[in-house]
């Protein structure tokens, strides 16, 4: 692991908006960091004109890597970027102790802000949880985004838990990717003074954007980048009847990557872009030969409609 450089923060603040693509960690048969490959994606995805990004998302299968793979992908990230758009880094752990170490570590090497998760083998009581949330945020300076997942986690985040939470210095925003976009506006009417809120690639993100979201963060932005900006674009300036004619189209990479791993569509995906990402870690399956075939046929379908 490479020794630790502090660096400023890049282009920051608690203003975070639009669209994030949640970065794949490419990584090769040695254990390895593909750097140039992150890197090449990173610079990508700049140019396409994503608002900024997010490695060790969901996406970037956080949960299979190690401590040092975890720092050199927000290492490579953040080189890539070079400040030229926000870097939120994913901290997710079991214990309080973990998520503060990686934390620190993350906002000393200039990440923005940090994407809170916690994970949980046993179930944990609403006091526990907001405790890990807020030890996380009393150990940084840079925002903190809370992370909801109700599907993957054990012990989620509840109503009330949000709502203690989103009175909490640097708790700036919430990504919520449950795929209850009813419950998405409960939050919003209960904390969207408090909290930005992003969708995830579970909810219909213009849908999410006409209730108050800010943006959405998530993996499929990594595929289809230009088109996630123009339908953001239309959202910001309220072009709703534009924008729901593209949202129809580009709901089909959301159908796709309903039926296929999370990291396998991603990766396979960028592969067949050109972008040699490798294979989602072990034990997860890659994409086969039919799951390669039907993301093809989308992504070619939505090639133009940037």
């Amino acid at each position: 692991m490479s020794e630790v450089q502090v660096k400023p923060a890049g282009a920051a603040g608690a203003d975070f908006h639009g669209v994030w693509p949640y970065l794949v960690s490419p990584i090769d048969r040695r254990g390895q960091v593909m750097d140039k490959v992150l890197a090449d994606l990173v610079d990508h995805l700049i140019e396409a004109g994503v608002h900024g990004l997010t490695p060790l998302g969901s996406t970037g299968e956080f949960a299979y890597l190690s401590p040092e793979q975890k720092q050199r992908v927000v290492e490579v990230t953040l080189e890539a970027a070079s400040g030229r758009v926000p870097v939120v880094a994913g901290v997710a752990a079991t214990t309080t102790d973990e998520a503060v170490r990686q934390a620190t570590l993350y906002e000393r090497m200039g990440a923005s802000g940090i994407l809170a998760v916690l994970e949980a083998y046993f179930p944990i009581p609403d006091d526990g949880v907001v405790a890990y949330f807020q030890a996380i945020a009393a150990a940084v300076a840079c925002p903190v985004v809370l992370y909801t997942n109700p599907q993957f986690q054990r012990s989620d985040l509840s109503l009330a838990a949000i709502d203690r939470l989103a009175r909490t210095k640097n708790i700036s925003h919430l990504k919520d990717a449950s795929t209850n976009t009813g419950r998405l506006l409960t939050i919003i009417n209960r904390v969207g003074d408090h909290l930005g809120i992003f969708s995830a690639s579970a909810h219909i993100p213009a849908a999410v954007m006409l209730i108050g979201g800010v943006g959405w963060m998530a993996g499929p932005a990594c595929l289809i980048p230009r088109q996630s900006v123009a339908l953001y674009d239309l959202c910001r300036e309220g072009r709703y009847q534009e924008a729901m004619a593209l949202q129809r189209k580009l709901w089909r990479i959301n159908q796709v990557f309903s039926k296929f791993a999370l990291a396998a569509c991603i990766k396979g995906g960028l592969e067949l872009q050109g972008f040699p990402v490798g294979q989602p870690l072990a034990p997860q399956p890659a994409l086969d030969d039919a799951g390669r075939a039907e993301v093809k046929a989308v992504l070619d379908a939505l090639q133009d409609l940037a």
